[in-house]
């Protein structure tokens, strides 16, 4: 269990204590937002959390999905990470590690799936024949 203490600047004295599976679900769902990523299916998501003086030392591993430029949504995920997580808690992020396990690649398709439910199949079928019929 990571714990803080936080005095507020009104008199107020008490301590705040975190679960670092609170920190670990505000990773979660920072890396939720991010578009063009999933999580590593594992029981702990691909998320390690290590809590220094410094601040917490953050460890995540991701697959990117094709098509998206990895520098920029490794970059993204750490600012998402970092932004959330000092604003919801009162921890400081001192490091964010991405490392991404692989890219996933869209699924191709096969000769009979060409629209929803074949609507476009039909409606381009029409328009050859009034094509045809000009």
């Amino acid at each position: 269990m990571a714990s803080i203490k936080y005095n507020n600047t009104n008199g107020q004295k008490g301590k705040i204590t975190y679960n670092s599976d609170i920190v670990s679900g505000i990773v979660v769902l920072s890396l939720q937002e991010t578009e063009g990523i999933q999580l590593v299916p594992s029981k702990s998501k691909g998320i390690k959390l290590n809590f220094e003086k410094d601040g917490v030392f953050v460890d995540i591993s991701v697959i990117v999905c094709y098509g998206y430029n990895v520098p920029e949504v490794a970059y993204r995920i750490q600012q998402t990470i970092k932004q959330m997580v000092e604003s919801m808690t009162h921890y400081k992020i001192a490091k964010v590690d991405v490392h991404v396990q692989s890219v996933v690649f869209p699924e191709p398709k096969t000769e009979g799936e060409s629209g929803a439910n074949g609507q476009e199949t039909a409606e381009g079928a029409q328009n050859d024949a009034a094509d045809g019929q000009n």
